[in-house]
């Protein structure tokens, strides 16, 4: 009995789909083909030439100087927190801490690796960690900020790399929706002791199934990282660490390396739709997000806020509109970690869980579908 649903082609039913990854990929399908015959040609499937090539380029594209693929970016997050911990850097119980608005896979790595995730309000503007609250967040057992580039925007980070540097702490951060972001002139990924990376489908750098990586500048976190991710093992049969299967195989190695060309230009596509909805939205019950004129945004997705946000997505959608909610329910009051937070309130996240909406987004909008989502949003009446 299959478990899975096969979802609805949603290209029938909107005009205006959230993200059309088959036109995306469609747009290098010669390169894809190519890349995918040659793995199979070569015989070698796993931890080959592909993911070498690959750890390599994008190491080189983030600024840092090693990348190790694994499985996914809750793998490259859980797998670097049990490095440090295999590294003597952390230990069982020691706290992280971490956006209150954030995807529930950075929670998950934390307690995976049997750590105590310690939730910061956000910086209501930025919906990114408030280095302010951050620092008040501190304790004697904190080891860890892990910063979150929500949607593609960077945290504030010459402010949280100096708050770890000034309490000794330990600075991880999740950049599994900024790849190529830049701020001060550093990429994502080259600011703390770590970055972790997902390559999920629908990311900016997206590959044709799951897979992720970790980046530093540390060669003996990247050789712990490397290890956990193999069964504890760095030489075959020979097992220092307990360990866990987490590699980025060759394919998506492959995948990503036709796509990581393209990466920059995509996302120049994505500031255009982001500029055009900026300037054209005008609705006083839009809040639109803070428009930045830099490369620390790489919009990833762009969101809105509305105090009446149900009766907008429905209008959205009658009007052919795709959209999505990022995300429905705070990491504090999902079932599975209400145990850990218990009694504990975050009015600043859980007012932006309420009200926020994504527009669709994606470097393949043309004009015309671009101008009907402002359009709608402008004729929107909700009352």
């Amino acid at each position: 009995m299959a478990i899975s649903k096969f979802p609805q082609d949603v290209q029938a039913v909107f005009s205006v789909p959230f993200l059309d990854l088959k036109a995306i990929n469609t747009q290098y399908k010669d390169e894809l083909n190519s890349a995918v015959s040659r793995v199979i040609d070569s015989g070698w499937y796993i931890r080959g030439r592909e993911l070498a090539n690959f750890e390599q380029r994008f190491a080189e594209y983030c600024g840092t100087k090693f990348c190790v693929g694994v499985g996914s970016g809750l793998d490259a997050l859980s797998l670097t927190l049990k490095a440090w911990r295999q590294m003597g850097l952390a230990d069982v119980g020691d706290e992280v801490l971490v956006p209150a608005n954030t995807y529930i896979a950075t929670i998950l790595a934390v307690l995976d690796a049997e750590l105590v995730p310690v939730l910061v309000e956000p910086d209501e503007k930025t919906f990114n960690m408030c280095p302010k609250l951050a620092a008040e967040a501190i304790t004697q057992r904190t080891k860890v900020v892990l910063p979150v580039h929500l949607y593609g925007r960077m945290a504030n980070m010459p402010e949280l790399s100096a708050l770890a540097e000034r309490a000794g702490l330990l600075l991880l951060e999740d950049a599994a929706q900024a790849h190529g972001a830049s701020l001060c002139g550093r990429k994502a990924g080259a600011w703390g002791g770590a970055a972790a990376f997902s390559f999920y489908p629908g990311k900016n750098l997206g590959a044709l199934g799951d897979a992720g990586a970790v980046v530093t500048d540390d060669a003996e976190l990247a050789r712990m990282v490397g290890m956990l991710g193999n069964y504890g093992s760095q030489e075959k049969y020979v097992n220092l660490h307990i360990g866990s299967n987490s590699r980025l195989d060759e394919i998506q190695a492959a995948m990503l390396l036709v796509k990581l060309a393209y990466i920059d230009s995509e996302a120049a596509k994505r500031t255009i739709v982001a500029k055009k909805y900026s300037e054209g939205i005008r609705h006083p019950l839009i809040e639109l997000p803070e428009w930045l004129y830099d490369a620390s945004h790489v919009h990833h997705l762009f969101v809105i806020r509305t105090t009446h946000r149900d009766a907008l997505r429905t209008h959205l959608k009658n009007k052919g509109i795709q959209t999505l909610i990022h995300y429905p329910v705070p990491p504090h009051q999902q079932a599975a970690l209400i145990q850990h937070f218990r009694h504990l309130s975050f009015p600043i996240t859980e007012s932006i869980h309420s009200s926020v909406l994504s527009l669709p987004m994606s470097p393949v909008m043309t004009n015309e579908q671009v101008n009907t989502v402002i359009d709608a949003c402008n004729l929107w009446s909700p009352f």
